[in-house]
C-alpha cells in the first residue's frame, strides 16, 4: 500500500491556501543514540514532515514559503565515508522529486534562508517540538528559549495540520487496515503462547516476531502483562500462572508508518474463572454499549459515558456499586474502575497528532478538557466526522491504591460500596481494543480482515487454534 505522489501535492497546495501567508517551518528527525552516537535507537521520521513530504530519512528539514510559493527540502548529500556504511543512495534532490519538491538545498543554507525571512519580518510558523535535539535547533535558528517554545508554538500551523490529518483518505485507511491486520496476526499468535509456566517476555517476543517478519515495526511498546490494573505496563517480569488474565496491547506500524492499535484480554488456563468470566462479559456490555452509540455527528464523549454507564450497572449488580449508574457515570464515579479514556485517534501517530496538543485533535474549540480524575484521560470527545480513525477500549481495573485512596477521602460514597470491594484488590484488570473508520458515506466501519476474539467462546477457540 503507498500514498500517490500527487497526494503529497495536494497536500501541501492546501496547507499553502488555509495559512494564507508565512513561512512553515518543519523539521525533521534525526538518529539519536541510546548510549553511544553510532548505536542508535530505530529511526522514526517526524509525523507531520511524513506527511506533507514522504521522505523517510534522518537529518532532514523543509520549508513551504508561502508568501514566494516555494517549497525546498534542505539536506546533505552522501559522503563517501557515508556510502562505505549505508550503500549508495539516490541523492536528495532525486528523493524528493518522487513526492514533487523540485527545490533541495544544503542544511547549511537552512539558517541563511530562516535570517533572511526573519530580517524582513515574515512570519515564522514552527510546532511544538517534543524532542531535545529540536528545542535546541529552534534555539539555533529562531532564538527562541527551549521553555518558551511550546508556548510559541504556531496554533494556526497547528490547526491547518489538524484539519488535514484529522481526516483519512480512503488510501490512508486502507493503509492503517493492514496495520490493522498484521497487528491481529501479533494477538492471535499471543492466545496460542499464553499457557502456565510461560514468561510475559515469551509472549512478548511471539508477539514482536510477527512484526518483524512482516518486514515491519512497532507502533508503541508492547504491553504484555499479568498485571493488567498497571495501565502502561511495559516490564516483563512475571511467569503466567493458572488463574491469570493475561493482558496484550500491541500493533504494528506499516512501512509508510500508519499504526494499528488493539488490545485483548486472555485466561492463562484454559478457561476463566466464573468471577474472571464476569468482568470480562461486563466489560463487552461495556464496549459494544459505546460501538452503539457511534454515528457521524456524535460526540464521542457520549461513548465513553455509554460505556461507563454500563459498567456502573454491571457494578451495581455485583454489589459493588449503588445510586443510579447513569448518575455515577456522570458525576466520575466510573472512574474507580474504568480510570482512562475510551479511545484516541490513529494514524501516522498511533496517538494521532498528540504532540501537536491534544485539544486541538480530540475537542472542538471552546470545548474545555476536563481536569477531573477519569474524564482528564479523555483524548477525544468532539463529534464524529467523515474520515475519522480511532480506536474503542473501554477496561475494568481493580487498582488497590486508587480503592484505598478514594476511600480514605470518602469519595463518591454514595455509589461505591468499599466494604464490598476488598475481595476483589487483586482481580488485575482486562480490556479488549478494536480500531473504526468513519467512512465517506457516513457509516462506522470496523477496520481490519483478520477478526480479533472478542467474546468469551472465541476466546477460548483462540487458544487451542
Amino acid at each position: 500500500m503507498t500514498i500517490s505522489n500527487e497526494t503529497y501535492g495536494r497536500r501541501r497546495a492546501q496547507l499553502k491556501a488555509d495559512m494564507g501567508s508565512g513561512l512553515l517551518l518543519f523539521l525533521g528527525n534525526g538518529e539519536v543514540g541510546m548510549n553511544y552516537a553510532d548505536n542508535t535507537y530505530r529511526f522514526r521520521q517526524d509525523s507531520s514532515f511524513l506527511y506533507f513530504f514522504g521522505l523517510d530519512y534522518p537529518d532532514l528539514a523543509a520549508v513551504i514559503d508561502v508568501d514566494e510559493d516555494r517549497e525546498i527540502v534542505f539536506g546533505n548529500e552522501l559522503t563517501i565515508d557515508d556510502i562505505v556504511w549505508t550503500g549508495m543512495q539516490p541523492t536528495l534532490h532525486e528523493k524528493a522529486a518522487k513526492y514533487g519538491i523540485r527545490e533541495t538545498k544544503p542544511m547549511s543554507e537552512l539558517a541563511n534562508y530562516i535570517g533572511r525571512a526573519q530580517s524582513r519580518g515574515q512570519a515564522i510558523h514552527f510546532l511544538p517540538p517534543y524532542r531535545g535535539d529540536h528545542q535546541v535547533w529552534l534555539y539555533e535558528l529562531l532564538g527562541t528559549n527551549p521553555a518558551e517554545q511550546a508556548a510559541r508554538a504556531s496554533v494556526p500551523f497547528i490547526k491547518a495540520i489538524v484539519k488535514q490529518r484529522i481526516h483519512k483518505t480512503d488510501e490512508e485507511i486502507r493503509a492503517i487496515e493492514e496495520s490493522v491486520d498484521i497487528s491481529t496476526e501479533m494477538h492471535l499468535a499471543a492466545y496460542r503462547k499464553v499457557r502456565p509456566g510461560v514468561h510475559e517476555s515469551e509472549v512478548a517476543a511471539v508477539v514482536e516476531e510477527v512484526a518483524c517478519r512482516h518486514g515491519n515495526a512497532l507502533a508503541f511498546p508492547t504491553i504484555a502483562t499479568v498485571q493488567g490494573q498497571v495501565l502502561h505496563n511495559h516490564g516483563f517480569i512475571h511467569e503466567l500462572k493458572e488463574g491469570d488474565i493475561f493482558l496484550l496491547d500491541a500493533g504494528a506500524e506499516t512501512k509508510m508508518h500508519y499504526a494499528g492499535d488493539l488490545s485483548s484480554a486472555m485466561p492463562v488456563g484454559e478457561r476463566f474463572t466464573e468471577r474472571q468470566k464476569t468482568i470480562y462479559e461486563l466489560h463487552l456490555r461495556s464496549f459494544y454499549a459505546a460501538v452503539d452509540t457511534l454515528k457521524v455527528g456524535v460526540p464521542f464523549r457520549d461513548a465513553h459515558i455509554a460505556a461507563a454507564t454500563a459498567i456502573c450497572e454491571g457494578m451495581k449488580d455485583l454489589g459493588l456499586m449503588k445510586g443510579d449508574p447513569a448518575e455515577a457515570a456522570r458525576i466520575g464515579a466510573y472512574a474507580l474502575f474504568f480510570p482512562c479514556g475510551l479511545g484516541h485517534m490513529v494514524g501516522l501517530d498511533v496517538h494521532n497528532m498528540e504532540n501537536l496538543g491534544e485539544q486541538y485533535v480530540g475537542y472542538l474549540e471552546g470545548d474545555k478538557k476536563s481536569t477531573q480524575f477519569g474524564f482528564k484521560s479523555l483524548r477525544l470527545a468532539r463529534p464524529l466526522e467523515p474520515g475519522f480513525v480511532f480506536t474503542v477500549e473501554p477496561g475494568i481495573y481493580f487498582i488497590p491504591e486508587l480503592m484505598d485512596k478514594w476511600e480514605s477521602e470518602h469519595q463518591f460514597t454514595d455509589f461505591i460500596n468499599y466494604d464490598a470491594l476488598r475481595p476483589w484488590r487483586d482481580f488485575t484488570g482486562l480490556r479488549n481494543e478494536l480500531n473504526y473508520a468513519v467512512m465517506a458515506d457516513g457509516t462506522v466501519r470496523l477496520l481490519g480482515n483478520l477478526k480479533k476474539p472478542m467474546t468469551v467462546e472465541e476466546v477460548y477457540a483462540a487458544k487451542n487454534a
